[in-house]
């Protein structure tokens, strides 16, 4: 028996699952979740300790009752476009700042700005948006030099993990092009921004490919986590890219839609010979985990985030069947929840706005609205964020004819189902679970060589299961409703910034 170990680092939790190669099944999943800490309304921020912990827990639950002579490799999937600081020992230096965190909202523009946003994008594929490494670590310049002279190396959240497994600090292509700070076309940093906004360029990571061999098991590091030292580590890949190769989305002609903590459609994008990189500042343009690959991503910040929000909200926090409560409710109101809107902007948004200071808001509340109306309109708001981030990838050319269903929230009948009307397309699910973990363990069984790349690994993996199809008559109602949704931003994006500026 060969297994492989992959292991996501998600905002909301970690998760790890022993994937055995000869069955292609999940011999066990494990996840344990930390918080987001919040020192200032505009904060978010992560104990690199909680990850750790988090890891050594959910590694240790899902090896109880393995072999663990028999694992011949560990990957990582992670979190996108945070900032982790660590000194010249290694050891953190201050907490991560993640993705949601708004405190550089007024320095986006100020570093689109030292380009321009077309020139920019060019480069990176993609604008920065608050959150993003490059605007954090020009904010800790302007606001915070001390803090910045102190970083020795920055890096993703799953390279931190990897760090203290290994003791080998870098990251991989398609983290690095989430930073904002990276050439998604020649694959290496981008000395021209990192240049233009004066960051000092030693403290980026080294970047090696996905599947690469990035270190070896520490015997410390092993000790903690119940497995046998020298075992190899790979690079791994950013979230979005794992989730793919976990649903086998690898090639053009199909793509996804994510609902987990954010929101996601992620088209994989083949740039023919000689054609230069089609590019949106509306959404990102990134490198995918299979080479010589990118892909198209528009993302909403606040998906599954919303409901977790309202779930909180409304006093279920804590309650094992919250989300089946929430979705049994929904499911007895109609379509557009009787007149209410929902803007899933509770961290400001990217696709398509690009306005960290956007704000959330249920428009059309009336005494007759339940709970039910809540629920049933955050699961329409999200889904119609994720309209905008399809529509914009159809004008690249980027198309899908089919989306893999993927996250925690499409396990919803409802939601999925409201996500197939909304976007006017078939919804497959794979069979497999877990599939930014899966990704994460084909991509470390691809660096062991147990498959001969990641085209292989998916044939011999991935199966797919049922589809939703969209319903015609709940999607002309959607179609009304869409247009509405996209009219009310403009009308209400004055009214945000100056509540969010403190009005």
């Amino acid at each position: 028996m060969t297994i492989l170990l992959g292991i996501d680092i998600g905002t909301s939790s970690a998760k790890a699952v022993l994937f055995d190669v000869d069955s292609s099944q999940i011999i066990a999943v494990a996840g344990h979740e930390y918080p987001i800490n919040h020192p200032a309304p505009d904060r978010a921020e992560q104990d690199l300790d909680d990850w750790w912990r988090s890891t050594v827990d959910v590694v240790r639950r899902v090896t109880a009752e393995a072999d663990i002579d028999q694992i011949a490799g560990i990957s990582f999937s992670g979190q996108m476009h945070g900032t982790v600081m660590v000194g010249e020992d290694l050891k953190p230096v201050a907490p991560a700042i993640i993705w949601p965190d708004q405190r550089t909202a007024n320095t986006v523009s100020e570093l689109i700005g030292l380009m321009g946003s077309e020139a920019y994008a060019a480069t990176a594929g993609t604008l920065p948006a608050a959150g993003f490494m490059a605007v954090t670590l020009l904010w800790l310049k302007q606001h915070d030099p001390a803090l910045l002279e102190r970083i020795h190396k920055v890096m993703l959240p799953k390279d931190y993990v990897r760090l203290r497994m290994t003791g080998e600090v870098m990251t991989d292509p398609s983290d690095a092009a989430a930073t904002a700070l990276f050439n998604v076309t020649t694959r290496e940093w981008a000395g021209n921004i990192v240049n233009k906004a004066g960051l000092p360029v030693d403290i980026l990571p080294t970047v090696k490919a996905s599947v690469a061999v990035a270190g070896y098991l520490r015997a410390d590091a092993a000790a903690e986590l119940g497995l046998k030292p020298g075992v190899a580590v790979m690079t791994g890949c950013a979230d979005q890219p794992a989730q793919a190769v976990g649903n086998g989305l690898i090639k053009a002609g199909r793509g996804s839609v994510t609902v987990g903590s954010g929101g996601q459609v992620n088209i994989p994008y083949e740039r023919q010979l000689g054609e230069p990189l089609r590019t949106d500042a509306r959404l990102h343009v990134l490198n995918h985990a299979a080479p010589d690959m990118w892909y198209v991503l528009g993302a909403t910040l606040s998906a599954g985030l919303s409901l977790r929000w309202l779930r909180d909200l409304v006093g279920l926090k804590g309650n094992p069947d919250a989300y089946p409560i929430l979705s049994a409710e929904a499911a007895q109101v109609p379509v557009g929840a009787d007149g209410l809107i929902f803007q899933p902007y509770l961290s400001g948004e990217r696709t398509p706005l690009m306005d960290p200071l956007a704000r959330g808001s249920f428009i059309g509340l009336s005494a007759h609205h339940t709970r039910g109306h809540l629920a049933r309109a955050v699961m329409e708001g999200v889904a119609f964020s994720l309209r905008e981030a399809l529509e914009i990838s159809r004008e690249l050319g980027v198309t899908a004819d089919l989306l893999i269903a993927a996250g925690g929230a499409m396990e919803s009948d409802l939601w999925r189902g409201i996500h197939a009307d909304v976007l006017g397309l078939p919804l497959q699910r794979s069979i497999l679970k877990e599939q930014a973990s899966v990704g994460a363990a084909l991509i470390a069984g691809v660096g062991v060589g147990v498959y001969r790349d990641l085209a292989e690994a998916c044939a011999r993996t991935v199966k797919y299961g049922d589809i939703t199809e969209p319903n015609a008559a709940n999607r002309a109602r959607y179609d009304v409703l869409y247009a509405h949704f996209r009219e009310l931003y403009p009308r209400l994006k004055g009214d945000f910034h100056r509540l969010a500026e403190g009005w």
